[in-house]
């Protein structure tokens, strides 16, 4: 089977996809897929060892450099699926963007069946941001895209409810997969200090203001909170406002964006992990610091309703009054009470979340929407 998957970028400051997406390329090659991942890119992102093939279409940062991008990666797709046609999908990352419109432009063109995965972008949180804007582009070709797909993939069943609100295609609920690293014991902040992290964008919509608000009702003492990630429309400047009228600069430490080696270090350092979202359809980080054995807090905005069922963190309202009592609830766990959490993490996404795992359920979806017969069992029907 030849899988060609296409995203709008790879860099790791483009968010969760950029990560997962080679990931899972990475995994359904070893499984036996041909893969072919296309992204318009930069020279910024490492092509060495790979075991998927990699095109990257380089542009300048004008409007037209973008274009002629896209026009380039949609004419070497099409020409690529036409060759391998009945043999291949294309499974494209995304929605609104031109080079979304594009790769749906070059399956359509081919005969080649469609996978969309949205990542997020039909939850009602993103429909609402720029609204208007979408309303446009849904009408003018966003509804029609996703109507010529042979299925959507999803995270999970709270984002399979939200799309099929707007667009009723079979749906193959998939998780992202994680690489559990190597156990590693806690690391001691050298300031003595336990540690709160918050890694991600910084991003109006990943609930930093809301975090700052819940601490200044707690201001636990012996505790920090490290926020890490890239800043993303100058969001950084507007928190750290908010951290110095609320007197908290003791409490708040901002590093950036870190590598991946960096982050499993920023996790083993942590005591707990807290995500304030607005929304989420699946929120890598949270598997992420759950693989480390960190226990963590986050909304309902994501699907982690399994933090409580397996007794593992806090899934709570959004907002500042119920993010503050879960953190106020965590900090007053006892070490060992934290550690046991972590524990029970670690196991759930072992068992649920591993890439072997993942990769065997999407090759199922894409080998039915080539093949039909009895969808497996990750497909719904609607």
């Amino acid at each position: 089977m030849n899988v060609f998957l296409t995203i709008a970028g790879i860099e790791p400051e483009a968010g969760g996809p950029s990560r997962s997406v080679p990931c899972l390329a990475h995994h359904l090659a070893l499984m036996g897929a041909e893969v072919r991942l296309k992204s318009i890119g930069n020279d910024a992102v490492c092509k060495d060892n790979l075991s998927y093939g990699l095109d990257l279409y380089m542009f300048d940062r004008s409007f037209m450099g973008r274009m002629n991008a896209i026009d380039r990666m949609v004419r070497d797709l099409t020409a690529e699926v036409c060759e391998q046609a009945g043999r291949s999908v294309v499974h494209d990352q995304g929605i609104w963007l031109m080079n979304n419109h594009a790769a749906v432009a070059a399956a359509r063109k081919s005969g080649t069946p469609l996978i969309i995965s949205p990542r997020g972008m039909l939850e009602p949180w993103s429909m609402n941001n720029n609204a208007l804007k979408k309303k446009v582009a849904w009408q003018l070709y966003q509804r029609c895209d996703l109507e010529s797909s042979s299925l959507i993939h999803v995270t999970s069943q709270q984002e399979a409810d939200n799309v099929q609100k707007l667009c009723r295609k079979p749906v193959a609920i998939i998780p992202n997969g994680v690489d559990v690293p190597v156990w590693r014991e806690r690391d001691s902040s050298s300031s003595g200090r336990k540690t709160i992290l918050f890694l991600s964008r910084i991003h109006p919509k990943k609930g930093l203001l809301n975090l700052v608000s819940a601490w200044q009702k707690i201001k636990k003492t012996g505790w920090k909170i490290v926020i890490a990630g890239p800043d993303e429309s100058n969001h950084r400047q507007e928190v750290e406002e908010a951290i110095r009228e609320a007197e908290l600069q003791e409490y708040f430490e901002f590093t950036g964006p870190v590598d991946d080696v960096a982050k499993w270090d920023l996790y083993f350092q942590s005591d707990l992990f807290v995500l304030p979202t607005y929304s989420e359809n699946f929120g890598i980080v949270v598997a992420e610091a759950l693989a480390c054995g960190v226990p963590v807090i986050t909304t309902t905005g994501t699907p982690w309703k399994s933090l409580h069922t397996h007794k593992c963190g806090w899934w709570v309202d959004v907002g500042v009054q119920s993010l503050a009592d879960a953190l106020a609830s965590a900090l007053a766990c006892p070490d060992s009470e934290r550690r046991d959490m972590g524990v029970r993490g670690r196991e759930m996404v072992e068992s649920s979340y591993g890439w072997s795992k993942i990769a065997g359920e999407m090759l199922s979806a894409y080998e039915w929407v080539l093949h039909g017969g009895s969808p497996p069992p990750c497909v719904r029907i609607y």
